[in-house]
């Protein structure tokens, strides 16, 4: 303990000083007083934006007439790694419109020969030159549309949600297309009014910034709008665009059929399979464009075989339910909408839907989503349909704030559960803001007794909760929060990671100003410090951690840290409580504590266009070994186990440690090639053996034959259950909602 404290001491010392102003190449600004070369305090007056004539052609080149007569912006804002000063680089955006369609192109000075582009497939263009464009359509600083393009035209589009940042999973219909010239690249961007949801008309103001990204310089960003830190948030520092006033409107029908040969072969002897004949599967998702603010979804008997898979974690040791991504397309149409701080809406909980709709919007002020399914879940052996539900409201309050109303119900035989409460965000000032949630459910369903060791059916109510304030200036943010979930609490259409736990956290971090041209660019360090407890006021634990991150020269990321802190587990967390008529669930004492202190660290290095390198590790000492075995190669390995295989469980303390590596190559402008490895081992100090090892290697290739041609290849090893997967796709993708996919798992 006296090392730990010595730690900390050292530790809080350096961030004394490291909060002290830096050299004189480095000092320190406010935001009243930045430094001579700022372009922070530019202000963009709104751009009219004017009708075009007639469409240019879409060809990258911006040589058609038309473009002359389009709004144009210059003198972009370099605001990473440089802090609003000018660009390094030129560039040129032209805007326009028609009726049906929102033009815009770039025109970006460069050397070509330095210039970092590849025929990457859609959404992949992060990782070289490329631009963006926000429209913030509905002008309430919440929600705008994010599109992207690399040199050669290539598209990535999604939304961006402030707080939460962006999904790139949404997919909107558009049309674009790049060139690269000897003085640089250009792009020319078509998008047709009846693929946003958006308010117009006279008078009506659109939110909007535009960038450009040099991935070579640092990842240099450049801006319309200056972004100035201390200053919570992106949309409320964007410009505005006006002068749409004569759009037409459309209503828009979308319909994508799909059928499906479907044949599974099972094993019925150690050399026979059973091969049934094929399976047709028919189905399809529809859209509906009631208005340009309003969308109706819906399903019958979706198909979903060209979603990617989820990628093999480590099942080994896991007390909790593992999060995985929702993929599906159906699903996030409008996901920003169900998404709050606590998860109640987990639409993955939709397993196999027979039917499903979904109306979702925005008129005026308010945002709503209402959301139903009917489902098959996979494991059904009842043959029977689930039915799910969802009702969330918002109302917008003033230029940030809002405050929003969410109820589910979830109905499958024996298992009924509804859930409905608030949530608001309050913006108190330019720097600081409170968010909150709280939930009700009640269910009828089995409950687990620790005091009688059975799970009866019953009525169960519970409550979650959670809170968070921020504070953010220039060079340091501090914050504090909470959040817990009763014992009886059940999301069922939501992801509940933990019951009867509540838990309280505070949080502050300092960084410092950037320096372009330095080694060191950028540096922050962050700490935090958190108590855990359940709802009988029982001690869970308390942790705290600190970390160290640094941008260097070179498109270099690079950071570390430590954290202590102890944990304490029972018995009736994990199956019966002792008693005069019942054995515990632990072998010997009812309780278990160990306090555990450890190290982590990453690195990135972005070597060129071609190679990237990517590393991360964590080692801890006293980690729990929960006794739960890993699987057949990895029996229990606790001390009463090993005296007898059928004793109760025998928590305790181990070290572990997980290690990951991962290499992206692009040996052409067609080829990418990802490779991954990453170990997890937990060793147990009373017995010194393994309680698990798990390596998994990742392998990725994509060949893009062309724009919307591709190959797909995708290969994973878990040394654990010593299973490989295997997914091959070939994907023909000329536009959202046309597709031909041949695959094989």
């Amino acid at each position: 303990m006296q090392k730990i404290f010595a730690i900390l001491f050292v530790l809080f010392f350096s961030i004394g000083v490291f909060s002290q102003p830096p050299a004189a190449t480095e000092v320190i600004s406010s935001e009243a007083n930045p430094p001579a070369e700022s372009l922070v305090n530019v202000v963009r007056s709104p751009v009219t934006i004017p009708k075009f004539a007639n469409s240019p052609v879409i060809d990258g080149k911006l040589d058609d007439e038309i473009w002359k007569s389009g709004a144009v912006l210059k003198d972009l804002i370099q605001t990473n790694p440089g802090d609003n000063i000018p660009a390094s680089k030129p560039t040129e955006v032209y805007i326009g419109y028609d009726e049906k369609h929102f033009y815009i192109a770039f025109k970006c000075w460069d050397e070509k020969d330095k210039i970092r582009a590849s025929v990457t497939q859609r959404d992949a263009v992060f990782g070289e030159d490329n631009v963006r464009i926000w429209l913030d359509t509905y002008d309430d600083k919440r929600r705008a549309y994010i599109f992207g393009f690399n040199p050669l035209g290539i598209q990535a589009d999604g939304i961006y949600t402030e707080g939460r940042g962006a999904d790139f999973n949404v997919d909107v219909l558009f049309e674009s297309k790049g060139v690269i010239e000897d003085w640089g690249w250009s792009v020319e961007v078509k998008i047709p009014f009846k693929s946003l949801r958006y308010t117009a008309g006279e008078g009506k103001f659109w939110g909007f910034n535009v960038a450009r990204n040099i991935d070579r310089l640092n990842d240099e960003f450049n801006s319309w709008v200056p972004l100035p830190r201390g200053n919570p948030g992106l949309l409320n520092k964007f410009g505005k665009i006006t002068g749409l006033d004569e759009i037409k409107t459309e209503r828009t029908l979308e319909i994508i059929p799909t059928l499906t040969l479907k044949e599974t072969g099972k094993r019925v002897s150690q050399t026979k399979f059973s091969n049934p004949p094929i399976e047709p599967d028919f189905g399809f998702t529809m859209k509906y464009s009631l208005s340009p603010n309003v969308t109706l979804d819906a399903a019958y008997n979706p198909d979903f075989a060209d979603t990617e898979a989820d990628a093999p974690v480590v099942e080994a040791n896991q007390r909790f339910p593992i999060f995985f991504a929702e993929k599906r397309p159906f699903f996030l149409e409008g996901v920003e909408i169900f998404q709050t701080p606590i998860q109640a809406v987990y639409t993955r909980r939709i397993e196999n839907p027979d039917v499903a709709v979904k109306l979702s919007g925005k008129i005026g002020k308010n945002t709503f989503g209402i959301f139903g399914a009917i489902d098959e879940p996979l494991f059904n052996p009842k043959d029977k349909k689930a039915f799910a539900g969802v009702v969330r409201l918002k109302r917008d309050i003033g230029d940030e704030s809002n405050i929003g109303f969410l109820a589910t119900t979830y109905n499958y035989p024996e298992k009924h559960n509804q859930v409905a409460g608030f949530d608001g965000r309050w913006k108190i000032n330019q720097q600081s803001e409170l968010r909150a949630q709280i939930l009700g459910s009640t269910s009828r369903n089995f409950f687990y007794n620790s005091d009688t060791n059975n799970s009866d059916y019953k009525n169960g109510n519970g409550v979650g909760y959670n809170y968070q304030y921020s504070y953010n200036a220039r060079n340091f943010g501090w914050g504090f929060g909470g959040d817990g979930t009763s014992r009886n609490f059940r999301a069922d259409m939501g992801f509940t990671r933990r019951t009867n736990s509540m838990q309280n956290f505070v949080y502050g971090n300092l960084s410092s100003n950037p320096t372009p041209k330095a080694l060191i660019i950028r540096k922050s360090i962050n700490t935090s410090f958190g108590v855990r407890n359940d709802f009988d006021g029982r001690f869970q634990g308390w942790g705290m951690d600190v970390n160290l991150n640094m941008g260097l020269k070179g498109n270099t990321e690079v950071g570390g840290g430590f954290s202590i802190g102890p944990e304490k587990i029972y018995e009736d967390e994990f199956g019966p409580r002792r008693n005069a008529t019942q054995a515990g669930a632990f072998f010997g004492a009812p309780s278990r504590e160990a306090f555990q202190y450890g190290g982590f660290g990453y690195f990135f290095k972005r070597f060129n266009k071609r190679v990237a390198l990517n590393s991360d590790f964590n080692i801890f000492k006293n980690s729990f070994d929960f006794d739960f075995g890993g699987g057949r190669r990895f029996p229990r390995i606790s001390p009463a186990a090993l005296a007898d295989p059928n004793n109760s469980l025998d928590p305790g303390p181990g070290t572990s440690l997980d290690f990951g590596v991962g290499l992206d190559l692009k040996p052409t402008d067609k080829l990418n090639l990802s490779a991954g490895y990453s170990k997890s081992r937990l060793k147990r100090e009373d017995t010194n053996r393994l309680a698990f090892d798990s390596n998994i290697f990742r392998f990725r290739s994509t060949y893009q034959f062309s724009r919307f041609v591709n190959f797909r290849a995708r290969i994973d090893y878990n040394t654990l259950n010593n299973r490989v997967f295997g997914q091959y796709t070939f994907g023909w993708t000329p536009s959202p909602g046309k597709a031909l996919y041949i695959g094989y798992n």
